[in-house]
């Protein structure tokens, strides 16, 4: 039976999820960095929020035991090592959905809040005070919202403000023209909104390339008055810059629900007038909170039961239904790029994975990554899926992936390619009847072949007697052929035989095979 740690805390929904699909679930909250590094190798997977942080001492020590999966329960995955999960062979999923309405709920509140400063009168007010004229707030119908992100959090925001009769534009690098004209919004670059924007909101994740988006610089282009609006990370905003806006008047108000370190119990913008804070609350409903521990549990059960993805950030994704479509696609691509690999003994610079016919309509992505594991795993054991790409990449092996709907000799037709400092080799399969693998091809040599658990492959001269000489070998040696499999590519030229054998080849019988006049290459093979 899967375990899985919860970490954090999760709707009880999420223990009955995992139940009963059969998975033990243990609940430990307020693990130290120590202990849970500790107990991450009895768990076949970790749930958690942002409170714990699931470093690569976690990953290191979970890979050597069970660990396969972290799930988190929301969509920033900034607590988790996800470049030490990838090298590491582990999948990382998060809920990108199941907070959005909630966070994008929570910046319209703050954004209302801030333009009519209602914390500020509030506080005024309950102190006996009625101070009207000092809290003049702004209007936002007809004021231009620029949105940076507009994934699925943005685009809700957008909505919203679009009901609130708001102008709004977006700047989003992965923001399609027709996605743009569907929500009503126009597309600009940053440089464009901070120019244009009375308010501008954040809605994207923490990388190398959004970090301190919002910084003097940009500051400074924006509109005298602006009001910035924060729901989505920490670090997104200067925090020492925003104070300085903030003091000289060029942003009229901030609100910010994330800040660059939490727990935020001390922060150089607290006590600046203007400024609406609220303690990383954009998640923080019941609704919310029970939508992404139920999805969290959900797809992580999916995962160790059934082996599909989904919401994978380090992996491509695969639904249980892709997974059962695809699973004699994937055995035929683990196969061809297992044998590519066991024939490849120079340095591999490149793996070309070309699909035709049928399969050019499916998801390719997982049977690219595995026959990726397929080509690397002879020289790599602990490669999977999740590092395939990474591991690939780290060596400098280029891989390229090309659809052709074209018409092909077979209904659907796998070819694996690589390319190695000295040659360039390629071998193609295909399905009999949807879901039998076949090998059909072996460099540009026509062959058929089932593959079995112990295969050898010989490449020969086109001679008589080279088949008569290698059969007595393997008959001598008392070693029983399953299937014979021949190819050649023209009359007295290359040819190749694959062999399927009944038990592994001993090496002095490989010698002995190596040592006949016309083997030019023979190498045992096992799937």
């Amino acid at each position: 039976m899967p375990k899985v740690l919860i970490a954090d805390n999760l709707s009880p929904l999420a223990v009955e999820v995992f139940q009963q699909r059969g998975i033990e679930a243990d609940v430990r909250t307020g693990l130290k960095p120590d202990e849970l590094v500790a107990a991450a190798a009895d768990y076949d997977g970790i749930a958690v929020r942002s409170a714990s942080k699931v470093t690569a001492a976690v990953l290191e020590a979970g890979v050597t035991g069970k660990l396969r999966i972290v799930g988190r329960a929301g969509i920033g995955v900034d607590n988790i090592d996800v470049p030490a999960a990838t090298r590491l062979g582990v999948v990382v999923m998060n809920t990108p959905g199941g907070n959005s309405v909630t966070t994008a709920e929570h910046a319209i509140s703050l954004m209302l809040a801030l333009a009519r400063q209602i914390p500020e009168a509030d506080r005024s007010t309950q102190a006996g005070k009625w101070e009207k004229s000092k809290f003049m707030g702004v209007e936002l119908t007809g004021k231009t919202l620029g949105v940076i992100g507009c994934g699925n959090i943005g685009a809700i925001v957008a909505d919203r403000a679009i009901g609130l009769r708001m102008k709004v534009v977006a700047y989003d690098p992965f923001l399609s023209p027709d996605r743009a004209d569907d929500l009503g919004v126009e597309k600009v670059e940053l440089d464009e909104l901070l120019k244009r924007s009375d308010i501008v909101t954040l809605h994207v994740p923490l990388t190398d390339q959004t970090r301190g988006i919002i910084d003097a610089e940009a500051l400074a282009k924006c509109k005298k008055g602006v009001r910035i609006i924060n729901c989505a990370r920490g670090g997104l905003v200067v925090e020492a810059d925003l104070k300085a806006a903030l003091d000289s008047g060029q942003v009229a108000g901030a609100a910010l629900d994330v800040f660059e370190q939490e727990p935020a119990k001390e922060n150089a913008l607290f006590g600046t007038p203007n400024l609406v804070c609220t303690p990383h609350l954009g998640a923080s409903t019941a609704e919310a909170q029970e939508k992404v521990a139920v999805q969290v549990a959900e797809q992580m059960a999916d995962f160790l039961v059934s082996g599909a993805v989904s919401n994978a950030v380090n992996m491509p994704s695969l639904t249980a239904e892709d997974a059962k479509r695809l699973g004699p696609y994937m055995t035929l691509a683990e196969q061809l790029g297992s044998f590519a690999g066991q024939l490849t003994h120079s340095g591999l610079k490149g793996v070309r994975i070309e699909y035709e016919g049928q399969v050019a309509s499916l998801n390719t992505r997982p049977l690219t990554q595995i026959a990726l594991v397929g080509l690397l795993r002879p020289m790599l054991d602990s490669v999977n899926m999740v590092n395939a790409q990474e591991l690939a990449r780290q060596r400098d092996i280029d891989v390229a992936e090309t659809k052709h709907e074209r018409d092909c000799d077979y209904q659907t037709l796998l070819r694996v390619t690589v390319i190695t400092e000295r040659q360039e080799r390629s071998v193609a399969g295909t399905l009999f009847g949807g879901t039998k693998p076949r090998l059909v091809s072996v460099k540009d040599i026509d062959l058929e072949a089932q593959l079995g658990p112990h295969m050898l492959y010989i490449t020969n001269n086109d001679k008589p007697g080279a088949i008569a000489d290698l059969s007595r070998t393997l008959a001598e040696a008392g070693i029983n052929v399953a299937t014979f499999n021949l190819g050649r590519a023209e009359r007295g030229g290359e040819a190749i035989a694959l062999i399927e054998l009944d038990e592994p080849l001993p090496a002095a019988v490989l010698e002995r095979v190596r040592a006949l006049p016309q083997i030019k290459q023979a190498e045992p093979l096992s799937f």
